[in-house]
């Protein structure tokens, strides 16, 4: 069981967890036996620090936790941050894991003839409604955005749009599904996230935190 005062910090389950380990064990962190378990029902976990709880949660959750004060500290990829865009959240560092980025694809045999820079009205599927609107805004674009969880890339192919906005990491998926990528808006990695009233409250143990993960990340870069 972890103290009372313990900050927690929330991470995201699948590739990011699995990248981030590394990370903590540079950062000192060692978490119970659980934590690494994929197959594990358990949510939170307790840590060789006393000062410090994991919960494991779904990526765009961490963004929540982190925003309303459940979880003092989180690891949330960019383009979380950049969909939910919460002034609570500050986020100090870059781990430098989870590369990807989010891109507007269309099918192939569209782009062969598609000029992006002539669109004047777009219809997208995506998880990132906030992302792609502002994004075509800044170019003059009018989008439709329809709001999906999963199977974006079905959307073009079922007659739902002609074109989604998603997160790549290899395209892999892209190409089995017959679309390309036409159009980059964003870069992502994972950050350290930190809940902004958390800081002002406990400042000396918050800050404390971001430099062991700032050590870490550059002894990983050496």
């Amino acid at each position: 069981m972890t103290s009372d005062g313990a900050l927690v910090l929330a991470v995201p389950k699948g590739r990011i967890q699995k990248e981030l380990m590394p990370l903590l064990a540079k950062a000192g962190v060692v978490p119970e036996r659980a934590f690494d378990d994929p197959d594990s029902r358990q949510l939170q976990f307790a840590t060789n620090d006393p000062g410090l709880s994991l919960v494991r949660v779904r990526s765009f959750d961490v963004a929540s936790f982190v925003a309303f004060g459940a979880a003092q500290l989180g690891v949330a990829g960019h383009d979380v941050l950049l969909e939910f865009d919460d002034p609570e959240i500050y986020a100090p560092l870059d781990l430098g894991i989870g590369r990807c980025r989010i891109m507007v694809a269309e099918p192939v045999e569209l782009s062969k003839t598609d000029d992006p820079s002539r669109w004047s009205h777009v219809r997208v599927a995506t998880k990132y409604p906030n992302v792609a609107r502002r994004h075509f805004a800044a170019r003059g674009v009018q989008a439709e955005c329809i709001k999906l969880n999963g199977a974006i890339e079905l959307a073009p192919r079922l007659g739902l749009c002609r074109r989604i906005v998603d997160l790549v990491s290899t395209g892999r998926t892209l190409a089995e599904n017959g679309l390309e990528e036409v159009e980059h808006i964003a870069h992502v990695t994972s950050r350290l996230a930190v809940n902004r009233s958390a800081l002002k409250t406990r400042p000396r143990e918050i800050g404390a935190w971001i430099e062991r993960f700032r050590q870490a990340v550059d002894a990983a870069a050496a």
